[in-house]
């Protein structure tokens, strides 16, 4: 499994947000640049940022994020505001790994469609459930589309991957979200990331055995002290595969 060691970027500083809450950030006192290379040198075969300002459509992290991505040597998932094509495509210029979409996805597929065929297996789909439906536009406004539309909107397309983040477990603690991820991973064409679902090493456990996830995301853990990526990275390489039947 691959682990995606995550940065959410407000205003040049590491955030988490409170039920997706742009308005009230916790803010962590910890440089992203640093915090970027240490995760690298830890071992990190990608790190993921979340440009939140880019869902707002400001820019004040393009210079911070681009270097990132020039400087770190990991690749990067980005994700965070992108609606059009040419956003994309500026940024896999600038040296991105892979582009986030989400309320593309849900608005504009065909833009979407069109990315993952110009850049194939390098466009990843997140979907953001609350209460069964998709939410978009950072966690704001609930659609009345299924995850399970999504997936089939773009079944036949060379996505990475697919983000699939449960917003009922953000803001309850809902006990349902690894039930939800293997739903829709063996729903899905494309190998799954899972967000927001690891909170200690037993999550992790019990998430590399489910078919069709290939990686988590894992953020605020990081930057509270309740995970430490080297044993993160440790756990997330074990030998998965199935045991022989005994005769």
């Amino acid at each position: 499994m691959i682990i995606y060691p995550t940065l959410e970027l407000q205003n040049g500083r590491c955030v988490s947000l409170h039920r997706g809450r742009l308005e009230e950030p916790q803010i962590w006192n910890v440089d992203p640049m640093a915090t970027a290379e240490r995760y690298a040198k830890a071992g990190a075969d990608w790190i993921h940022i979340t440009d939140l300002d880019g869902v707002s459509g400001e820019n004040r992290n393009t210079k911070l994020v681009q270097s990132i991505i020039t400087h770190v040597g990991t690749p990067v998932q980005l994700g965070g505001g992108f609606r059009s094509f040419h956003q994309i495509a500026d940024w896999i210029d600038r040296g991105a790994g892979r582009i986030v979409v989400s309320t593309l996805a849900l608005m504009h597929p065909d833009i979407v469609k069109q990315a993952a065929k110009h850049f194939p297996d390098q466009i990843v789909v997140a979907i953001d459930v609350y209460h069964g439906h998709v939410m978009s536009h950072g966690w704001r406004e609930e659609s009345a589309i299924s995850p399970q539309d999504i997936l089939k909107t773009f079944a036949d397309e060379p996505l990475a991957a697919i983000i699939v983040s449960d917003i009922d477990a953000d803001i309850k603690d809902a006990e349902n979200s690894l039930a939800l991820v293997t739903k829709l991973a063996s729903q899905a064409r494309s190998p799954v990331i899972a967000r927001g679902m690891v909170h200690s090493l037993d999550d992790l456990s019990r998430l590399i055995y489910v078919p069709g996830v290939s990686g988590a995301m894992v953020g605020r853990s990081l930057f509270d002290g309740a995970l430490d990526l080297g044993e993160v990275l440790k756990l997330a390489q074990m030998n998965t595969g199935r045991t022989a039947a005994f005769i």
